[in-house]
């Protein structure tokens, strides 16, 4: 189960340094290979491949009027694996669809991670915030 935020800069080559606290459990898990697809709110998925496999199954079962979002996820999806040092090259397209430039937060998201552009999260989550994001949460919590 993958949680927290992380602060990451990707490379001139556009790769990422997999967080410490997650490399093990990856290698362990997926032996180092994951899964990068396009979400529709602007930022990436990154998930391990087992994790992958078992979510592609589902958007593949998905109904002809869901056709988008198999383009979405299946048609954007590109598989990579963590150098020996726990990098992980993010495409260029990837990069592009998600406006990463070089600043960026990964979050944890359970099964998989969220990769953003830190400036675009940053605004979103204010966005939310002031959406009234906080009454939904009290509205859980208490």
């Amino acid at each position: 189960m993958f949680q927290g935020a992380s602060s990451l800069s990707l490379d001139a080559k556009g790769r990422l340094s997999v967080p410490t606290r997650h490399r093990d459990v990856l290698a362990a898990t997926a032996s180092g290979q994951l899964t990068i697809t396009k979400h529709p709110h602007g930022c990436l998925m990154v998930f391990p491949r087992p994790e992958w496999e078992k979510f592609r199954e589902r958007i593949a079962h998905m109904p002809m009027s869901a056709q988008w979002l198999k383009r979405i996820f299946l048609g954007s999806a590109m598989d990579v694996e963590m150098d020996g040092t726990g990098r992980v090259l993010v495409s260029p397209e990837l990069r592009q669809a998600a406006g990463l430039a070089r600043d960026a937060m990964l979050l944890g998201m359970g099964s998989h991670f969220e990769l953003w552009d830190k400036d675009t999260y940053d605004a979103k989550e204010a966005e939310a915030i002031q959406a009234g994001m906080t009454q939904a949460f009290e509205e859980l919590v208490f």
